[in-house]
């Protein structure tokens, strides 16, 4: 066994002489003269190049995917426009309502105490009553200017619901209408509130001036004066006399 592996080392090493011819020690005194600092670079410089180095490559996404992707960022700033045009507009119709509220309280004070107050009074009240009104108008006028902005909005988020459903993005789709639905409704409740606010302040303005006209003819509040109704009784009996 011995034998055998010493005829094999004998072997290889013949091979190897035979490969790879013997450097002598004045061909290796130059490298061995140089800087080991060279060296070191030359040899991993020369394992770097032997290493293979191999390119990542990100799947490419198809049209229809990117068509996708940019009907739903579209959809996203939509939704983002009409929350923030819905919150201006709600907010407005509530001042407004509490405008139109406060207007009416004032009202129908002055047209309650009117008769106790003095000139004076009366006169400080009203003036308080004008600048409940330039209020109320004001905030009026900035309801319909948030308003025309929420509508544009409600335009654009149907649009954009309708092109996130035609380019396939149906998730989009159906989360951009259910927002429109609720804020619709939002503004629709709050829209109800103002158009009652102003039902009862035309109601309120009506019994003032009802008010005023029957305080400035000296009837009472029941009916027309004895002098009116017999003219009133008389008036068909002239006419017949003319004719």
């Amino acid at each position: 066994m011995a034998a055998l592996s010493g005829r094999i080392i004998c072997r290889f090493s013949s091979l190897l002489r035979q490969s790879f011819p013997v450097v002598s020690r004045s061909s290796l005194s130059p490298i061995l003269r140089s800087p080991w600092r060279k060296v070191l670079v030359v040899g991993f410089g020369t394992s770097l190049c032997a290493v293979p180095v191999g390119q990542r490559s990100e799947p490419t996404l198809s049209n229809e995917s990117l068509i996708k992707r940019a009907a739903s960022l579209v959809t996203d700033s939509t939704s983002t426009f009409l929350s923030q045009t819905t919150y201006a507009l709600i907010e407005a119709l509530t001042d407004y309502c509490t405008a139109v509220y406060t207007l009416i309280s004032l009202q129908q004070r002055y047209t309650a105490s009117r008769d106790k107050m003095n000139p004076k009074e009366e006169s400080a009240i009203w003036q308080v009553i004008v600048g409940a009104r330039v209020q109320m108008k004001k905030l009026h006028e900035e309801c319909l200017k948030f308003e025309s902005s929420w509508l544009r909005a409600v335009n654009l988020s149907a649009m954009a619901a309708e092109a996130a459903y035609q380019a396939g993005a149906d998730q989009a789709s159906v989360t951009v209408r259910n927002h429109l639905q609720l804020v619709q409704t939002q503004v629709q409740e709050v829209r109800d509130l103002a158009r009652t606010a102003e039902a009862q302040l035309a109601a309120t303005q009506a019994d003032e001036i009802r008010k005023s006209i029957t305080e400035e003819k000296g009837d009472p509040p029941g009916g027309g004066s004895p002098a009116s109704s017999s003219s009133e009784e008389e008036m068909p009996e002239a006419y017949l006399r003319e004719d």
